[in-house]
């Protein structure tokens, strides 16, 4: 074991890294996109990822075992972490950038934090619920239409109705709702098994059906044979693009969720995946370095007030023990009576 100094250390890196990786692989899987349906993307970059988490888990010895009353969890976090996350998410990436894909998919926290309180009695002071309100201001910066924000008291009801579910900024808030609610069915799954294991099992049961999907689509869209299923699963990528993959997989999923899900299950919910707004950082650099992205003035805004509000609920305790103090200064003690004349 490394002394309690070294393991603070390592802490912070350690939880610092699944969104760094996170923002990178969204960059690395954006080309993929081109000649690979969603749902390719998707379940080749969980499936994978599960196999490889079990067998890390049973190589370090970690106890393999899931509870019998974890299993109804394990197959919920499954299901909406794993087959509806990932799915929404490759498809709102094929329509939005990698940056503001990952700025949206971020805005996970401010859904964590109302069901930790709700459900694990997390606190949110009076600066807690001012970083919300201000991550909310960012969210409808990046998530909204331009058409909307701009003339919302006209068109409101007709911007709405004509770019519903054509813009990726919608799939990508549905995915950030549904890995907000998986974040919190973790700590159900985990209650009696290793959150190791229990994430490597949830990556593999959830990336199950997407690669259902992924060979019944075609067939069922073209009237083709099992064939064409088949070769829709296996596209006509080049090498780099492989090794892209194999990043998003192996890198972005295997070890950034495993490490997530193990913060997540200890710990302070609403503290820890606040971080997830540091994601965008490495995502917009990656995007615009890489891919050649670049955001309108409004969604650095947003991006902006995302990041503020993480600082806000980060440091919301503190800020709030600070300001009451001041507010509240202890009553000086009372002078000493005069002698009597």
């Amino acid at each position: 074991m490394l002394p309690a100094s070294q393991g603070s250390l390592l802490r912070w890196p350690l939880m610092l890294l699944p969104f760094a990786l996170w923002g990178t692989a969204m960059a690395a899987m954006k080309p993929l996109l081109a000649d690979g349906s969603p749902l390719l993307v998707a379940s080749l970059r969980l499936l994978p990822a599960g196999l490889l988490l079990l067998l890390v888990a049973r190589l370090v010895g970690r106890p393999q075992a899931v509870a019998a009353a974890d299993w109804p969890w394990l197959l919920l976090f499954a299901l909406i972490d794993g087959t509806v996350f990932q799915g929404l998410l490759a498809r709102g990436l094929e329509q939005t950038g990698a940056g503001l894909g990952s700025v949206l998919i971020d805005s996970q926290p401010l859904l964590v934090a109302l069901l930790a309180r709700t459900l694990f009695g997390e606190a949110i002071n009076p600066v807690g619920w001012l970083g919300l309100l201000i991550g909310l201001a960012g969210i409808l910066c990046l998530g909204l239409p331009p058409e909307l924000l701009r003339h919302w008291w006209l068109e409101g009801p007709s911007v709405i109705g004509s770019h519903a579910w054509s813009h990726g900024e919608l799939w990508m808030l549905g995915a950030a709702a549904a890995m907000a609610v998986g974040t919190v069915l973790c700590r159900y799954a985990t209650r009696s098994s290793d959150p190791l294991v229990v994430t490597g099992w949830h990556m593999v049961l959830g990336g199950i059906p997407l690669v259902v999907a992924t060979v019944l689509t075609p067939m069922l869209a073209d009237g083709a044979g099992a064939s064409a299923g088949l070769l829709a699963f296996w596209p006509a990528w080049t090498g780099l693009q492989w090794g892209l993959m194999a990043y998003a997989s192996l890198f972005g999923s295997a070890l950034a969720y495993g490490l997530f899900f193990w913060f997540a299950s200890r710990g302070d919910l609403t503290g820890f995946t606040a971080l997830t707004f540091l994601t965008p950082v490495f995502a917009l650099l990656c995007g615009m370095l890489l891919l050649d992205e670049r955001l309108r003035p409004l969604q650095w805004l947003g991006a902006a007030l995302a990041l503020a509000s993480v600082v806000l609920l980060n440091r919301r305790q503190q800020l709030w023990v600070g300001a009451a103090a001041t507010a509240s200064p202890a009553t000086p003690a009372a002078s000493p009576s005069e002698p009597p004349p």
